[in-house]
């Protein structure tokens, strides 16, 4: 059983910048891909970022494009998601998964980091 390990949230103020972490306890090359999502008070899931992992090539939406930057570090079996000029509708639970590359396979998921962001 793969976990997901998400770090990095917390407090920020606006116009911060904030980096998230999600270690996975095996190869990332177990996984077709890789992302986050965030789900904000009385708001839907999110999808945020999500990487391709044998290739690296990401995909970001509008809400944080140009501000985000997602990365992965294959040695550590890391994901990083930068994120730049926060603002308060930045505000929420991320959470990072994994879609393994097995078909029929449960996506992983990690148990979520809050990221509270002050005007």
């Amino acid at each position: 059983q793969v976990q997901l390990v998400e770090s990095g949230g917390g407090l920020a103020q606006a116009g911060g910048a904030l980096r998230l972490s999600c270690a996975a306890s095996g190869s990332i090359f177990l996984f077709n891909s890789m992302g986050w999502d965030r789900q904000a008070p009385g708001k839907q899931r999110e999808l945020v970022a999500t990487i391709i992992t044998g290739g690296g090539r990401t995909n970001n939406v509008d809400s944080v494009k140009g501000r985000s930057t997602l990365s992965k570090d294959n040695a550590k079996n890391t994901m990083y998601l930068q994120m730049n000029s926060l603002t308060p509708e930045d505000t929420a639970v991320y959470h990072c998964y994994a879609v393994p590359r097995i078909a029929g396979t449960t996506t992983y998921w990690g148990q979520g980091t809050q990221v509270t962001v002050s005007s």
